[in-house]
């Protein structure tokens, strides 16, 4: 079982531009990092769709031969990771039907709360489903919807919805962006020359060179045609829920996130920052587990003035693998991700950071083998609080009573792990943080529902 926590989608689309896809191609490229299972892309020129879709990353899947083919006015783009429904070719978006208002695409970063209602209620009334992702259910609301404009078929769409979900649409006529009115998952709007593009994260933009204009608000529907850029308040905006984990884990850090002005590494830093004052340590050296915990232990280095260094070096290129690790080599997958730097942990005191922990098996193995390549004392340092309930509104993890921090108190997860110490930021040290600003959902730490999944 995985012990790792994964959001993980991307959208992104484009209306406006000569050869739209390639410009969605490089997006979703400086957006793998959000799903890695498929992708596909879908264009829509005066009279049809052109799409392509596949297993795998986006390098793997598309040819400048088949950007080519890709042709049209505009054009939407997806990386998934499931969250609701198996990983197979017929559950990668974007997802398309044909309909009595016209073809439509979609793709979608979230999940329904109350997606197996919805989905109930519509196999009674005799839809139809042919894959298993909670995304289809817009398409079904789209394809019976009894509104004549392309505003109001769409805001029809999603009466019943309860977030999360932030959306990018595609008709013969216009692209589509839509975000729930709590805006839990990010969505952010952009400008190439007159072609607008949304994305979930800037970083989409900076490779195609798009200036940043904001954030799709909460509740907004924008439609981007011809004509430019049209932008509705769709549903009145709701208890902002931001998802804390996007600052903690998912996004880059070289993306500005939910209107900041702070890059997410800067706020991971200010994460490591406020974890040493809260957790202090005499040590000789800080570490991070790679990448994602790199800001936060940079922080944490600031902060208590203790040296910074790469005592993991993690490896890019893992793949996949047939062989199944003997009893001897019971690490091997671990190994196969993160190589100790023996030069940096043989007889130090090592600080090791992490952002967050699941199962804690991962993390359990990568100290035996820090104290196996030399290190004399392990402290473990987590740059969020316990991870307790298994979150619903987009992200996956292991079953609430798999975690580790659900059954067990920090004293014996400390023992579980192997661990000298063990120190988790605060919810208050987390949320109390200067740079952000808003408010964030904080279920899986404490399992607070503020959206009902009925």
């Amino acid at each position: 079982m995985d012990d790792t926590i994964h959001d993980r989608c991307a959208v992104l689309g484009i209306w406006g531009v000569e050869k739209p896809a390639e410009y969605v191609y490089l997006g979703l490229h400086n957006l793998q990092h959000r799903g890695q299972e498929s992708s596909g892309i879908v264009s829509a020129s005066q009279r049809k769709f052109h799409s392509h879709h596949g297993m795998g990353i986006v390098n793997e899947i598309f040819t400048e031969k088949m950007l080519h083919e890709l042709n049209g006015r505009g054009a939407i783009g997806h990386n998934r990771y499931s969250t609701f429904g198996s990983s197979t070719l017929e559950n990668a978006q974007p997802l398309i039907a044909h309909t009595q208002h016209g073809p439509v695409a979609i793709a979608h970063n979230g999940q329904f709360a109350n997606c197996n209602a919805l989905k109930a209620r519509l196999q009674r009334e005799g839809s139809i489903f042919t894959s298993d992702s909670d995304t289809e259910i817009i398409l079904h609301n789209f394809a019976r919807s009894k509104e004549d404009s392309i505003e109001k078929i769409v805001a029809s769409c999603f009466e019943q919805v309860k977030p999360a979900y932030s959306i990018v649409m595609l008709t013969l006529n216009e692209l589509i962006a839509v975000r729930d009115p709590s805006g839990v998952r990010p969505l952010v709007l952009g400008k190439v020359g007159r072609a607008f593009v949304v994305a979930s994260e800037t970083v989409a933009f900076d490779i195609i060179r798009a200036d940043y204009i904001g954030e799709v608000e909460p509740g907004e529907m924008l439609i981007i045609n011809d004509r430019g850029l049209h932008r509705h308040q769709m549903l009145p905006p709701e208890r902002e829920l931001r998802c804390i984990f996007e600052f903690i884990y998912f996004a880059r850090p070289d993306s500005f996130l939910y209107g900041s002005e702070h890059t997410t590494g800067d706020i991971r830093k200010s994460f490591g920052r406020e974890l040493w004052r809260e957790h202090p340590v005499e040590a000789d050296v800080v570490i991070p587990v790679p990448d994602s915990s790199t800001f936060a232990a940079m922080g944490f280095s600031e902060a208590s003035r203790i040296p910074f260094d790469f005592g993991l070096v993690r490896s890019h290129y893992i793949g996949r693998t047939f062989i199944e690790p003997t009893q001897a080599i019971r690490d091997a997958k671990v190994r196969k991700k993160y190589n100790p730097n023996r030069s940096v942990l043989r007889n130090k005191r090592v600080v090791l950071v992490e952002d967050s922990i699941v199962r804690g098996t991962t993390l359990k193995n990568i100290i035996r083998i820090i104290r196996d390549f030399g290190a004399g004392e392990v402290h473990v340092r987590v740059s969020s609080p316990p991870y307790k309930h298994s979150c619903y509104l987009g992200i996956d993890t292991a079953e609430t009573k798999r975690l580790i921090a659900n059954s067990m108190p920090v004293e014996k997860i400390r023992t579980f792990l192997g661990a000298d110490s063990l120190g988790y930021l605060s919810q208050e040290g987390l949320l109390g943080n200067r740079l952000l600003q808003g408010g964030f959902c904080t279920y899986c730490f404490n399992g607070m529902t503020r959206i009902s999944p009925r």
